[in-house]
């Protein structure tokens, strides 16, 4: 049993016309500034606090509310990594990651911690203000040009395809294990929806049961599953099918 102190900071009753909150967790304070201006200037996103590192974040989601946090990966005392297989164990708050453009080697493992997802440091306002929402509302974030990057680039630490596959990708029909592979290759629902011919809310179906069946988290795990098992290949896109 956890101690009171320990417990994570109750989050109210979603609220639609309640602000979604960040907290925005970086070592250098440049660019927790730069994010939080960025925020502040919007109506429904409101910036909750902010932590050097990823004990003082821990710290601080132990008692305050919030809806999402903004991680950045490579900080003292306490990495992205650790402070996210942290938040997301005692069920906190959605976990972003923010990467560098060459995408440091620890990006892989956060996901796998259990991050909602990654963006790199340089996207522009408004893929900041869409991958927040989108976190928020349950979806996962995973931009295709990003996760085929980082993929394709630590592949070579991914285990044995055969070993890894199991019995998993057997309980998935002919069709589930289509939707799956055209996730992993970066194709977002509707490109999915129109490339099968079938409807967004099809699609979302589909992914619904992949997860269940697989016992996994969200579309990001999905990704990661995929090129695990050897379904996708790196190197592999939607557009080369």
């Amino acid at each position: 049993m956890r101690h009171a102190d320990e417990e994570w900071a109750l989050t109210e009753t979603d609220d639609a016309a309640r602000p979604i909150r960040v907290v925005l967790v970086d070592d250098q304070e440049l660019v927790r500034a730069g994010f939080k201006m960025v925020l502040d200037a919007q109506p429904d996103i409101e910036v909750a606090g902010e932590a050097g590192d990823g004990v003082q974040a821990l710290d601080l989601l132990r008692g305050t509310r919030a809806d999402v946090v903004l991680m950045d990966v490579r900080m003292p005392r306490m990495d992205g990594i650790e402070a996210t297989r942290r938040i997301v164990a005692q069920s906190g708050p959605k976990v972003v990651i923010l990467t560098t453009f060459d995408l440091d080697e620890y990006a892989f493992a956060a996901i796998k911690a259990g991050a909602g997802g990654f963006m790199l440091k340089d996207a522009g306002p408004a893929q900041l203000i869409e991958a927040i929402k989108a976190v928020h509302s349950g979806d996962a974030v995973v931009a295709p040009s990003t996760t085929k990057r980082l993929l394709d680039r630590f592949a070579v630490h991914l285990p044995d395809a055969e070993e890894k596959a199991g019995g998993a990708l057997e309980t998935l029909t002919e069709r589930e294990g289509e939707v799956l592979r055209l996730v992993a290759r970066g194709m977002s629902n509707a490109e999915i929806a129109g490339r099968l011919y079938v409807s967004e809310a099809t699609v979302k179906t589909h992914m619904g049961r992949i997860l269940m069946k697989l016992g996994l988290r969200d579309r990001v795990q999905a990704v990661v599953f995929a090129y695990e098992t050897g379904l996708v290949k790196s190197g592999q896109s939607g557009h080369g099918l």
